[in-house]
């Protein structure tokens, strides 16, 4: 297994680079190989009684457990509510599991259980199995939520990260790298002038509206380990296109660069948890940015690149100076642990 010459385990495996990616294309895929698996979507779509069902899973194993916008429990409902939505679900059930490490506060259990019954509730999902396992202390960070979810796909969407087209229009509903600096903040225990804030948030209101207005959407993907650019480069590996973005069209908050700058990180590679990626037809775009500007969860949407036939599988970026440059999938992360 070509897995860039680790014999164990690493942080990097985890961070949705091209330690991931080589993870699951040659120990996980080969191993539970099947029609659904193959398409590595967000979410599995298959067909059950005439039903066409959306389902995902995560784990969230995010340090601290409590950060500037959040916690670990609404950022579980939230990330697995996104990826439900990703296929063009209408999200309905999730189930929840949670690894406690002895000796957690049950005042900070009760809080982020709390968060988690309020995140389901503006969401509109049920939370409706669960499990709770106790582990020694100092084996489990505090502690780690598995949630799983499913959904209906309405009939007619067509939407995966195999689907975008030469001509396609590349959308960003606000700005990026929000949650994972405002990780790092804490870690780090920088101050700015504006505090930076985690994004995360439900996005199935806002895809139902695109959704609305444009059902021939041909992607939607969360980027969240890895960023935008990861989430790029995989959709231009699946669907063999080559992706040009212009880097001064990508909305980045000002202390958000600002950090980065710092600490020598490139918001493009930085996780979100509450944006989302739209890749549609070039003649429908408008319309799709205007209704999401309408939202509250998109008033900064900005058109940031389009899908080109040349460069296949490959993403690239016009810089500020007019000249191109090659954006490549990380080996690992920059920032582990933050989701």
């Amino acid at each position: 297994m070509p897995l860039r010459s680790y014999p164990n385990i690493v942080l990097g495996h985890g961070g949705g680079g091209k330690l991931s990616a080589e993870l699951v294309e040659h120990l996980f895929l080969p191993a539970f190989r099947n029609e659904q698996l193959e398409d590595l979507g967000d979410a599995a779509v298959f067909t059950m009684s005439g039903q066409r069902l959306a389902i995902s899973t995560d784990s969230f194993v995010v340090r601290p457990l409590f950060f500037p916008g959040g916690n670990i429990g609404e950022l579980a409902i939230n990330g697995t509510v996104n990826d439900i939505s990703m296929s063009g679900a209408k999200p309905l059930y999730l189930t929840v599991g949670f690894i406690i490490e002895e000796g957690l506060p049950l005042s900070a259990l009760g809080q982020i259980v709390d968060s988690m019954a309020t995140a389901a509730a503006t969401a509109g999902v049920a939370i409706i199995s669960g499990d709770t396992k106790v582990v020694d202390k100092g084996h489990g960070d505090g502690v780690f939520i598995n949630t799983s979810g499913v959904g209906v796909v309405p009939d007619g969407y067509s939407i995966g990260p195999n689907q975008a087209k030469p001509g396609d229009v590349v959308i960003v509903s606000g700005t990026i790298g929000d949650h994972g600096m405002a990780i790092m903040s804490v870690r780090e225990g920088l101050e700015f002038e504006a505090p930076i804030v985690s994004d995360t948030a439900a996005l199935n209101g806002l895809i139902s509206q695109m959704l609305d207005v444009c059902p021939h959407i041909h992607v939607l993907r969360d980027p969240t380990r890895g960023g935008v650019a990861s989430s790029l480069n995989e959709i231009a590996q699946s669907s063999q296109v080559g992706i040009v973005l212009n880097e001064n069209k990508i909305p980045v908050n000002p202390a958000v660069k600002a950090a980065c700058e710092l600490l020598g990180m490139d918001p493009i590679f930085v996780a979100n948890e509450g944006k989302l990626l739209a890749i549609v037809p070039e003649n429908e775009a408008d319309q799709v940015v205007a209704v999401m500007r309408n939202h509250e969860l998109g008033r900064e949407t900005a058109v940031i690149g389009q899908v080109v036939s040349a460069h296949p599988g490959m993403l690239v970026a016009r810089t500020g100076i007019g000249g191109t440059r090659v954006i490549s999938m990380q080996i690992g992360e920059q920032l582990p642990r933050i989701c």
